[in-house]
Order: structure tokens, then sequence, then C-alpha cells
């Protein structure tokens, strides 16, 4: 893409793959799952345009990144350690920090344990939630009922991998369709017994925020790597949850934001954590719900995401 810039950063566990646009204040972009850099394209210069130092990473196990063997690698903590590596390269912040989806919980952790580093937080379609009393495993396995949630679905490694591999062109297709704003809702995250995930995903169409070139990007490159190192952050959330003891019930004091769309069956489900901001993240300034939109809010609407973005960090001290 014209005037991107790449570079390797060396982290804690190996290289760390960023792509860059613009001059200014650094804003660091983290993406979530299956996605990679490419998934703030539009973004990169937009922000670029308003006067910001954009950063995109590929979060570890992703794309050009490094993909530690261990599970454990994938652990939040590893995850911000990442953050601050690339803050530090780039010119030592204090930082913006915007993600997406599991790169908003980085995002949002790295506020959280990294204020010195990180001044304000952005949070895209997955809304902070305070480490609560119990292991998420325990909660997320109690979703399913009759059925399996997806998370604990992801849990036993190889598991997901064997469904992904046969396809991965078609299982990353499906999902993108599945978590759109026309997607089939809440049944796209659950599967019977003995079932697959993509069993109850679209079939052969891309969503229309997703064109060919662009799906081909995310394709070529889940084809080369696989998605173990996606997969890993789910099998951490347990781990997380031992690791973060000392953050129980803490909240993000930094100036935020948060934008969803309306359509993503996550927002529904954690509407509670949104209702708590004022509690969990009191430095919030705007909470957007985007009609007609789905999980993929910075590329199904990037022009309401931008002027989201850039007019919530014009308001910035």
């Amino acid at each position: 893409m014209k005037d991107i810039t790449h570079r390797l950063i060396e982290g804690p566990a190996g290289r760390i793959h960023v792509a860059e646009q613009g001059d200014g204040p650094l804003v660091l972009l983290v993406h979530g799952f299956p996605e990679s850099w490419y998934s703030w394209r539009h973004q990169l210069p937009a922000l670029a345009a308003a006067g910001y130092r954009a950063v995109a990473m590929d979060v570890r196990g992703y794309g050009r990144s490094v993909k530690p063997a261990r599970v454990a690698a994938y652990r939040m903590l590893e995850l911000v350690a990442d953050c601050v590596a690339v803050v530090r390269e780039l010119g030592g912040g204090p930082a913006v920090i915007a993600g997406h989806d599991w790169g908003s919980g980085v995002a949002a952790h790295s506020a959280l344990l990294r204020p010195d580093l990180f001044r304000a937080v952005a949070l895209f379609s997955v809304p902070y939630a305070p480490r609560g009393p119990h292991r998420p495993a325990d909660a997320f396995a109690a979703m399913g009922g009759e059925e399996e949630f997806y998370v604990s679905y992801f849990q036993e490694p190889g598991r997901a991998e064997a469904e992904i591999e046969s396809d991965v062109r078609g299982w990353l297709a499906g999902c993108y369709a599945a978590l759109s704003a026309d997607g089939p809702g809440e049944s796209a995250f659950f599967l019977p017994a003995g079932g697959r995930l993509r069993d109850r995903w679209p079939k052969d169409a891309l969503p229309s925020w997703l064109g060919e070139e662009d799906f081909e990007v995310y394709a070529d490159e889940f084809e080369r790597t696989g998605l173990t190192g996606g997969l890993n952050r789910y099998r951490n959330v347990d781990r997380d949850w031992e690791d973060l003891a000392a953050w129980d019930g803490a909240p993000i004091l930094q100036p935020s934001l948060f934008v969803a769309g309306a359509q993503d069956a996550g927002v529904r489900w954690l509407a509670g954590a949104i209702e708590a901001f004022p509690q969990t993240m009191p430095g919030l300034s705007g909470s957007h719900l985007i009609d007609g939109c789905g999980h993929w809010v910075q590329q199904e609407r990037p022009q309401e995401v931008n002027r989201l973005l850039t007019d919530w960090l014009a308001t910035l001290p």
C-alpha cells in the first residue's frame, strides 16, 4: 500500500512486524482474530492525514511476527510486553493504543498495566471488563448449554486447527461473513456435539465490505502461517486470570473511547460490561454503537470509525 513503511522490531520473544504511516504523536493499532495489521488499512492513511504516526502491528503468532511454540507464550502479559517493546523502539511514548477484538483486550491491559507508556486507549467491538471472581474457561463452558461455545471449542490444541486446515480460505471467508452485520447472529458462535463451527456459517460468499483482493491478503497469510498462534490466545484465558490477580476489578483511568457495531452479537453478551463503563473506564469520552454494522467495525464502516477516532484523538491533551 502506498506510503506505508514496514519494519521488524525486536520484542521479548523475537521479531514484531509493524506497518506505519505518517508523522506525529504515536497511535499503536492492535488487531484481533483472525486478522493482521491489514485490518487497519483504512485507518493508517486517515490517521496519517490527521497528523499522527499510525503503527499497526502483527500480534505475535500472526503474519511476519514471531510465533512461539509454547501455548503459554500467548498470555496477556506477553502481548502487553510486545506493545511496550514497539512503543520503546519507536520513541518511548507515551502513546495512544487502539485495539479490535482480542486486540481490544491487549490495548486495554496495556493501558491498565503501563499507564506510563499508554496515555489513552480506544477499544473496538470488545469492551473492557475487569478481572472477575470466576475462571473464564468455566464461564465460557457454561454458556453453551447443550451446545458448545466457540471459546471452549478453541481450548484443545489441534482441534480447531483440524477444521480450519482442510480449507483455510473457505473457513476465513465464512468467519468474516458470519460475524458481519447480515450474518446468522449468535448461532454462529455455537456448535452442536460432533459438529464444526463453520457448519452454521455462510458459504462461498464474502461479506460486502471485503473485496477479493483484500481477502487474498488474509487468505495468503493464513495459508502460510496457519492459525495456531491466534487460537493460542484463547487458550490462555485462565492463565490471564491468574496473572492479573493483582488488578482484580481495576479500572482504566486514561482517556478512552469505545466503538462497536450494533449488530455484533458480542456486544449483546457483553452489555453489562458496557453499562459498567462509568466505573470501569471513568475517563470514557464516548461509547458508540454503529447501526447496520457487525463485528469487523473498522473494516465494515471505515469512514465512521475514522471520524470517531480522529475526533476523539483531537480532544486529548
